[in-house]
């Protein structure tokens, strides 16, 4: 989860009328979680440093339209994942709009086994090679249930928040945050299921 850091507020009127200094601000406060939430959607980065560019370049020439009901991150957070969702939409061989791959998990894959490996020693989850593992079963969650794992657990947005940046109802995040976990648990359950039973007695 990424750590809360408090910044001082960014003049949202300096913002609209183009001060160079408030846009620093707010390219300074927010890169870091940008970069961070493309690079885990699109796992390339060249493609989050794109992602990153774009993003701050719509929230400039549109900023005129942001109305403060919403945090500037929620919106930034916004604009970032309908940019990568975007870039990740026209990598596929078929065309589908971004609200039909947000639907098409159905929910009806439920994982197979699980086996505890929660008292895993520290070693092993924080190894290269498991880190690694982590990275791709992320990836391979579809693009809904992907974005919300990064937003809820990995960047620590709330429930609320999350359904703001995706503007999608709280219980929606909800059932996909749990499916996500699932999906996860079951994936990473195959990888360290060997190493557990390694140590057992």
């Amino acid at each position: 989860m990424s750590k809360t850091t408090t910044y001082d507020p960014i003049d949202l009127d300096a913002l609209r009328q183009r001060d160079k200094q408030a846009f620093a601000q707010l390219v300074d406060q927010h890169s870091d979680q940008i970069y961070r939430v493309a690079l885990k959607m699109l796992g390339n980065e060249q493609d989050a440093e794109d992602i990153l560019q774009e993003t701050f370049i719509k929230a400039l020439n549109n900023i005129e339209g942001f109305e403060g009901r919403s945090k500037l991150s929620t919106w930034l957070y916004r604009i970032a994942v309908n940019e990568s969702l975007m870039l990740i939409r026209r990598r596929k061989a078929h065309l589908t709009s971004i609200d039909a791959d947000y639907e098409k998990d159905d929910g009806s894959s439920e994982p197979r086994q699980i086996i505890d490996w929660c008292c895993l020693p520290e070693k092993e989850l924080l190894n290269s090679e498991s880190r690694h593992h982590i990275h791709e079963a992320i990836g391979e969650l579809s693009s809904a249930n992907r974005v919300v794992f990064l937003l809820r657990d990995v960047e620590g947005l709330s429930t609320r928040e999350t359904a703001e940046v995706l503007e999608i109802s709280e219980s929606a995040v909800k059932v996909r945050l749990m499916r996500a976990r699932m999906q996860l648990r079951e994936d990473l359950t195959g990888f360290f299921a060997p190493k557990v039973l390694r140590e057992e007695p």
